[in-house]
């Protein structure tokens, strides 16, 4: 039964989002914000189409920042990236540059003036991260980078990179760390689904001006404890 409501909920997911992405390309000439409403919809419908074929709720937990803010999350499955469309303002994702070039997500993502960083560009690709980063958030955007720069399996080891620790110093601003048990529910790899709840939660902000190594131990630490914490729910 579970092998046949994720197959199902793939072929719906796959379908909708080429549909959807097809027919509101003319939004790609319209002014950023439209996008943002049609991504934002796009999103909400992902989450309705979990909990009906997949009986996977989706819960927020905390408080999403409203206005300009640095989010550090976990990312352990797709979802990280699709469901915060759903309830921040004006979200902006960093992202390897490779995913420019995905048909409709890459177009979309462009529009929306999403982060895209070369992860073998060395200092200069986090002097350009950081130059981005303060450019979006003059728009009161909300900068969310995930600190291992890609999905990890449930329970891995962490593996937090030093962008994070860049955008800390450089922005002079709190980080609010995102933890999730999303893993356990929508894999890292494939669609075998398994009912439950996928928790999102906003823990508390780490402010600004910490020592690089504090910053990096405490963020670690709240989000991997965090996230454990959900993953037993």
């Amino acid at each position: 039964m579970l092998a046949l409501r994720s197959t199902l909920f793939a072929i719906v997911f796959y379908s909708w989002t080429a549909l959807y992405s097809l027919g509101m390309t003319p939004l790609l000439i319209c002014p950023r914000g439209w996008c943002v409403v049609a991504m934002r919809f796009w999103s909400r419908t992902v989450i309705v189409l979990l909990r009906v074929i997949c009986g996977i709720r989706v819960e927020v937990r905390g408080a999403p920042p409203q206005g300009p803010a640095l989010i550090a999350a976990k990312h352990q499955s797709a979802l990280d990236v699709y469901a915060e469309f759903a309830w921040l303002p004006d979200s902006c994702f960093v992202a390897k540059k490779e995913l420019r070039k995905i048909p409709g997500f890459g177009w979309w993502a462009l529009k929306a003036r999403m982060i895209y960083v070369d992860r073998e560009g060395g200092s200069g690709a986090l002097k350009k991260l950081v130059r981005d980063a303060q450019d979006r958030l003059k728009d009161s955007r909300q900068v969310l980078i995930f600190p291992e720069g890609t999905r990890r399996p449930l329970g891995a080891e962490p593996d937090y990179k030093p962008g994070v620790a860049a955008l800390y110093r450089e922005l002079g601003m709190p980080v609010s760390p995102l933890a999730t048990n999303s893993g356990a529910h929508w894999p890292r790899k494939g669609f075998r689904m398994t009912p439950g709840t996928i928790v999102f939660e906003y823990l508390e902000p780490i402010p600004p001006g910490l020592k690089r190594g504090e910053f990096m131990r405490l963020l670690e630490e709240r989000i991997e404890d965090a996230s454990a914490r959900l993953a037993r729910l």
